[in-house]
């Protein structure tokens, strides 16, 4: 034991540090409010995670999330093969393109409005108000005009002459609906090539009176083949992106 008890010193003024250490100290509990201001701040507290909870969903439906997310599983399964890549990658890759194609947009939204929001020159309306001009306005962009007036139609509202007269709640949806429309229709011209090597194999297998041995063994390595040497992800990469100029 003798030779343990230098350990001692160290023990002790590790527990003296650790105990000069400061920690953030979080308590949750009801209390009651007298004053109306101290309600309106709680409820506000209470909007914003709220918020923070639902902004997974806000990216996905507001961004180019949805495009891209779509087209990659497309390819995947044109190609044939099954989990490679992975949807960990592909949500990974779809959620870093959406970053680069919409950084302009979330530049404009920092500057014109979380920043002099947090400084203090803005109030909160007109923060999200300045928040989602730069959003409405990609949104704007990405939309076919028959979406847009499909819910302008069902939510049974005077037709806008401008688009500011345009409320978020019908935009958004007929964003939606034209990021899918795209998103398949890209995906139907991804899937044309891979459908011929598909039916030349088959074609091929029946001639030679294969019938029994699964095509799919056969085209995925020519279809591997062909997307590596024409450098399919180049391409398609580089044509989604251009795709929301």
């Amino acid at each position: 034991m003798k030779k343990y008890i230098w350990l001692l010193p160290i023990l002790f003024f590790a527990s003296e540090a650790f105990a000069q250490v400061t920690l953030p100290n979080v308590n949750i509990g009801m209390q009651t409010y007298s004053k109306p201001e101290d309600v309106v701040n709680t409820i506000k507290i209470l909007v914003m995670l709220t918020v923070l909870t639902l902004a997974p969903a806000f990216m996905i439906m507001m961004t180019g999330f949805t495009r891209i997310l779509i087209v990659l599983s497309f390819l995947r399964q044109a190609l044939g093969t099954q989990q490679m890549p992975p949807n960990q990658m592909l949500v990974g890759l779809s959620l870093f393109l959406t970053f680069f194609i919409m950084n302009p947009y979330f530049t404009e939204l920092n500057t014109n409005a979380i920043q002099p929001y947090l400084k203090g020159s803005i109030s909160q309306d007109q923060a999200f108000e300045n928040g989602m001009a730069p959003m409405r306005k990609f949104m704007f962009n990405q939309t076919r005009d028959s979406d847009l007036s499909l819910f302008v139609k069902l939510s049974k509202m005077e037709t806008p002459k401008t688009r500011a007269d345009v409320p978020s709640t019908v935009l958004i949806p007929s964003f939606i609906i034209s990021e899918l429309k795209t998103a398949f229709q890209i995906g139907f011209i991804i899937y044309l090539p891979f459908l011929v090597i598909d039916m030349v194999v088959s074609s091929v297998l029946m001639a030679m009176g294969m019938m029994m041995l699964p095509p799919v063994m056969i085209s995925l390595p020519f279809k591997i083949m062909l997307f590596v040497l024409v450098d399919g992800w180049g391409l398609l990469i580089g044509s989604m992106v251009k795709s929301f100029g």
